[in-house]
């Protein structure tokens, strides 16, 4: 089924024990894009200015991503993020960061996108969010990402949000703010009640959580990477896979959704191995799914 991802395209400059990439390709709706498109078809919606040096008709040469929602922005300037992570890497260090287009008006929803059925809100403010929602005709399944400056600074709007989405996709320090409980289970569980059907917490290397509001829950481990040299965009990677895999089988049922983390767990594996988007540029869904048998096998007991 048709997949519609709306979020930032960036310029990064990531500084990791293992090296530096300067001005190099970033952003939530990229490394999304990337992830899902090995299992759907993506649509994509966002904004970049002149100064993106970045031909992304060519990054997605070979895969089936729809550009016509990428609007070009003659006097924007291109969103851009600058961090650094330490030894453990677990966590990055912003230095700076530049909204630029970000902070605007997100480009119109393109008349031929609207009947997207599944959806993917990626990190920006709530109420950006929403308007892109609105102009959706009959999603059947809505999946959103958030952070802590939008939980603390517009929470109204992101509980809102909340109301009208299927599920939350966020990481744990993020749940236990948004819940006000320092257990992540409890706070899972407080999120719930706030209108999502299903939450999943991303855990970095230990994998991801999911609590679903019929009481089911789910625990997958992350895949034991043996390289890692750059960790941006491994949660975009995790939700790209996850909501690829979902509008492949046009299921979101429990075990549909077990089986969609772990691809996602698996798909994130691959984008820590290399700086950018290249270890997911580098890859088949072949080595996707025999990571995904090895996943397996290690869980089995």
């Amino acid at each position: 089924m048709s997949l519609l991802v709306t979020g930032s395209i960036g310029i990064d400059s990531v500084k990791t024990p293992y090296g530096v990439s300067e001005n190099c390709l970033g952003g939530s709706a990229i490394y999304f894009s990337l992830a899902a498109s090995f299992f759907s078809p993506v649509r994509l919606i966002g904004a970049i200015g002149p100064d993106c040096p970045f031909d992304l008709a060519q990054v997605f040469a070979g895969r089936d991503v729809d550009l016509k929602g990428l609007e070009k922005r003659p006097l924007g300037k291109t969103f851009r993020w600058k961090g650094a992570y330490h030894y453990t890497m677990s966590e990055a260090m912003t230095e700076y960061v530049e909204l630029n287009v970000l902070g605007e008006a997100p480009p119109p929803v393109p008349a031929e996108y609207r009947d997207s059925k599944y959806i993917f809100l990626a990190n920006t403010a709530p109420a950006l969010q929403m308007q892109l929602l609105e102009q959706m005709e009959s999603p059947v399944f809505v999946a959103a990402d958030t952070m802590n400056c939008w939980i603390e600074g517009r929470l109204d709007d992101l509980k809102t949000l909340l109301r009208k989405i299927h599920a939350l996709i966020i990481n744990e320090d993020e749940a236990r703010m948004l819940a006000g409980e320092g257990n992540l289970i409890t706070a899972m569980e407080k999120i719930l009640a706030m209108g999502p059907g299903i939450i999943i917490v991303k855990k970095g290397e230990s994998g991801s959580i999911m609590c679903c509001r019929g009481g089911e829950k789910f625990i997958m481990p992350a895949y034991p990477a043996t390289e890692v040299k750059d960790p941006t965009g491994a949660g975009d990677t995790f939700a790209g896979a996850l909501m690829g895999y979902l509008a492949k089988v046009g299921r979101t049922d429990f075990a549909a959704l077990k089986t969609a983390m772990a691809y996602g767990n698996v798909a994130a594996s691959f984008t820590i191995s290399d700086f950018s988007v290249n270890g997911l540029t580098a890859i088949s869904i072949n080595d996707i799914e025999s990571r995904l048998e090895n996943l397996k096998r290690l869980t089995q007991f």
